[in-house]
């Protein structure tokens, strides 16, 4: 990635951003060959390989690779076979490989967890320079482990993934976010682009008009963009307002993420939330509200912990590792932390003008009590009333968006330097790869994202 190349429809205003980015089919051509294969891409969630021996596919632009659990950790292969490069899942999306390895439907030879091969149908039929057992093993994928979670990079030269993340996993995992178990896991594919999917959770600026709901619970506020902040834990805070209002305001809120995101914000955390708002409460709103929040964080920690779930202590690491209401993990992957449980998404690429978007509803879990593991994500129209209020909303907009793309006349997108400044650091970022800028600058330009929901607008070196 040393050479700069020229880059197409390159950004050269950051608030403003060619509306061809978002279909143009060279310039995915060029997100296909110069940006994924050089980024940390989340492969799976640990859970779905508990056992030595279990392992998942994880696939994406037409590279496939093997995730598995041996005896000596979690380690990845490229998904084909030394042979003639057959795919040696055999169509299926995981398993266990303990016994019997992993054999090609083709020609049955076989490897095993290690990647070392086992068999060779015929082997008297080849040369012995092809049957050399080093370069007969499965070629290894880069992988590593954060958060519960198993990231692959096809770049065997990018910088690790903590360079790549920097802060913001040791922040989230602060909070819990290794101890976090899926409870359900959906996927559906949207008409659009994955930057648009992508920018669709990068802003609170469409609140008002997507998310009425949340609106609702404080009107004037969510009007006038904002008031008082909060810090980035619940609503802002209306001075003329009573103390007991605003504190009710912020419960109505909590209740409404709960059941819109169905996972961002936990049942348990509302049962114990509930109580809390009958507590005394200093006269100063702004006081009051962070008061609650310590509150909740603190109830939280102890009722859950006393029932042996997993939870860290919730105030220290507000205070000490604090999240934003969206962190992203560049480039596809980001959660939307609160107390103790946590949202998640994933999107890949499916064309120009399709993706494939994710969701988990993330928890901790005391040991014995876990939900069964999904195994495979339930696929569902993107208009599906299965999926939670808030992400239904938020589908109803992103393939329309796409649409509006090609309008004529419509060459770029406006973006506030107040709210939108997370927007144009991602394609800017985006930019650094096309161009082939040195690998090290990329990855500190990634730590920038951390914490920049509704964020500023970062100038970067390459």
């Amino acid at each position: 990635m040393a050479e700069i190349r020229q880059v197409l429809l390159k950004i050269t205003e950051p608030d403003r951003i060619p509306s061809q980015r978002y279909y143009d089919e060279d310039f995915y051509k060029a997100e296909v060959e110069h940006l994924w294969p050089h980024v940390w891409q989340m492969a799976c969630r640990l859970e779905l390989i508990p056992e030595v021996g279990d392992w998942i596919e994880y696939s994406n632009l037409g590279k496939s690779v093997i995730v598995v659990r041996t005896k000596d950790g979690v380690k990845a292969y490229h998904n084909a076979c030394r042979h003639r490069g057959v795919p040696l899942n055999d169509g299926q999306t995981h398993g266990n490989c303990k016994g019997k390895g992993f054999i090609c439907p083709f020609h049955g030879w076989r490897w095993n967890m290690e990647g070392e091969n086992t068999f060779v149908y015929g082997r008297h039929l080849f040369e012995e320079r092809q049957l050399d057992q080093a370069d007969l093993a499965l070629k290894p994928c880069r992988v590593e482990l954060a958060g519960g979670c198993a990231f692959i990079n096809h770049d065997d030269d990018a910088p690790s993934l903590s360079e790549s993340l920097g802060p913001v996993m040791k922040a989230l995992d602060a909070h819990g976010m290794q101890n976090l178990r899926s409870e359900w896991w959906y996927g559906t594919v949207l008409p659009a682009n994955w930057k648009v999917a992508m920018e669709a959770f990068m802003e609170g600026y469409h609140v008002m008009r997507t998310h009425p709901q949340l609106q609702r619970t404080a009107p004037a506020l969510y009007n006038s963009m904002y008031g008082f902040d909060t810090g980035g834990i619940g609503l802002p805070i209306n001075p003329d307002m009573s103390v007991r209002d605003n504190i009710v305001s912020q419960m109505e809120h909590l209740e409404l993420l709960s059941e819109g995101m169905a996972g961002m914000v936990d049942k348990r955390e509302i049962e114990i939330a509930r109580p809390l708002v009958d507590a005394p409460f200093p006269e100063d709103p702004a006081q009051a509200v962070m008061m609650f929040f310590g509150m909740i964080n603190d109830q939280v920690h102890k009722q859950l912990s006393a029932k042996g779930v997993p939870v860290p202590d919730l105030n220290a690491a507000a205070v000490n590792d604090p999240v934003n209401a969206v962190e992203f993990l560049f480039p596809h992957y980001f959660l939307l932390p609160m107390f103790s449980a946590m949202s998640s998404y994933r999107i890949r690429p499916l064309g120009p003008e399709s993706c494939l978007f994710e969701l988990w509803a993330l928890a901790p879990f005391a040991p014995g009590e876990e939900p069964a593991v999904p195994q495979e994500m339930t696929m569902l129209p993107y208009d599906s009333q299965e999926f939670p209020p808030i992400p239904r909303q938020d589908y109803s907009n992103i393939p329309i968006q796409q649409l509006g793309m090609h309008a004529s006349g419509f060459d770029f997108m406006r973006l506030s330097y107040d709210k939108e400044g997370l927007i144009s650091n991602y394609q800017r970022i985006i930019d650094g790869y096309l161009a082939g800028a040195d690998p090290h600058k990329l990855a500190a330009a990634i730590t920038t994202l951390k914490g920049n929901f509704d964020g500023k607008f970062f100038d970067y070196d390459f």
